[in-house]
């Protein structure tokens, strides 16, 4: 059989290189198509010379720029060989690209939604790690995914957890709850959340946290803004909008359980009283190559789950009085449109600003309350109207900082 070619969007990122790590495991299954990365460019390069892609991507007006890190870091043979694309247009080339198998979307935020989506219009087996996409455009995602016969496999641990506790005809079955509530003999969501550095913290303590300790996380290796996310408990807010629209749940049916071990994934709750999880170390080799194999399983480095060291597992109720991230989802997902939208803007250019040391940790929910309260919501017809709604909300939010640069209250 001809090797699967493989894009990897956010190539220099955390899930990118878990990907390539699961690839060289099974090279004789994978080949490496395009890398992107906008903005470790050295480490790109290095990447080009251990990967040898056919198409790399990067940022806008930095391809003489790369080429210059490319002569220092790559030999004269790869380098002839290789296209270099920039900006936008390049990552939507190299998701949708006929020769492309799979497509490992892992851009972070919203800059991830253009490339997801052309990747899956083409109809390609696409991994989704980028959980931006699914929460600024759901219905609009969900649909064109159904119209492309596109393959959609979660990677992010807790829904690639809940994904492979799913019966296997969960996706064939009414996309409706039936009159007794259930579908597929599903009652309920789980999603675990580890809680994040602040979990045992006062609000108080909160509000003089400094950026390195909100990036300090506790179980997971990740990027800065992913890890802010985790701090606030918005990234579990985010991710249960991604459910919602994953596996055609109403809010109601997914619930964030608080679980400071990180080895139960996510689980899921049956009418019959069985509840499934799905358990494991924390390491996202495991979700990218099950997404990858499906639906058979590969090998890993990642050692099992040792039962006798884990052996004790807590599960908490979220406190949504010091994290008011997961209602504001919550609220977001209900009143639908583009709402979700406007959220995950807000939190965008909050999670930029306290990492910049312009607004204190507690004044990323505050601001974010403040945009979703002042934005007229639309309904989500089309990209347009959402992109629109993005840039508003962006806007408001650069106001709010400058009225508001760190005052705590």
């Amino acid at each position: 059989m001809p090797l699967q070619q493989v894009t990897i969007l956010g190539a220099t990122g955390s899930i990118g290189q878990s990907t390539l790590k699961v690839l060289a495991q099974h090279s004789d299954q994978y080949q490496v198509y395009a890398l992107t990365g906008f903005q470790r460019l050295e480490e790109l390069a290095k990447l080009v010379e251990q990967y040898s892609p056919q198409v790399v991507v990067v940022e806008q007006g930095k391809k003489d720029y790369f080429k210059t890190l490319l002569a220092l870091h790559c030999n004269d043979k790869k380098t002839q060989a290789l296209e270099i694309l920039e900006g936008e247009a390049g990552l939507c080339q190299v998701a949708s690209a006929a020769a492309v198998d799979v497509v490992m979307a892992a851009i972070v935020g919203s800059a991830g939604l253009k490339p997801t989506l052309a990747a899956i219009d083409a109809g390609k087996r696409v991994l989704l790690a980028n959980k931006e996409a699914l929460v600024m455009a759901g219905e609009l995602f969900m649909q064109r995914v159904k119209q492309a016969q596109a393959t959609l496999l979660p990677v992010d641990s807790e829904h690639n957890a809940i994904f492979q506790c799913l019966p296997a005809d969960y996706f064939s079955s009414p996309t409706q709850f039936n009159e007794h509530g259930n579908r597929a003999g599903v009652s309920q969501i789980l999603l675990t959340a580890s809680g994040g550095p602040f979990r045992t913290w006062s609000l108080a303590q909160m509000q003089q946290a400094t950026p390195a300790q909100a990036c300090k996380h506790p179980n997971w290796s990740m990027g800065q803004k992913i890890s802010v996310d985790s701090a606030t408990l918005m990234n579990k807010g985010l991710e249960l909008i991604e459910a919602c629209h994953l596996f055609e749940l109403p809010v109601e049916r997914v619930t964030v359980v608080i679980h400071p071990e990180s080895i139960v994934h996510s689980l899921v709750q049956y009418i019959d009283g069985s509840t499934l999880a799905q358990l494991g170390n924390p390491d996202m080799c495991t979700p990218i190559a099950h997404a990858l194999a499906w639906p058979q399983r590969m090998t890993t480095t990642v050692p099992p789950l040792d039962l006798f060291s884990a052996n004790c597992l807590n599960f908490e109720q979220p406190d949504e009085i010091k994290f008011p991230a997961l209602s504001l989802a919550k609220t977001a997902m209900k009143t639908g449109g583009c709402a979700p939208a406007i959220l995950n803007a807000a939190n965008e250019v909050a999670v930029a600003a306290f990492l910049s040391g312009k607004v204190a940790f507690t004044q990323i929910t505050q601001l974010i309350h403040a945009v979703i309260t002042q934005i007229n919501v639309l309904p989500a017809h089309d990209l347009g109207t959402i992109l629109a709604q993005d840039l508003e909300a962006r806007e408001l939010a650069r106001h709010w900082i400058m009225a508001h640069a760190n005052r705590t209250t």
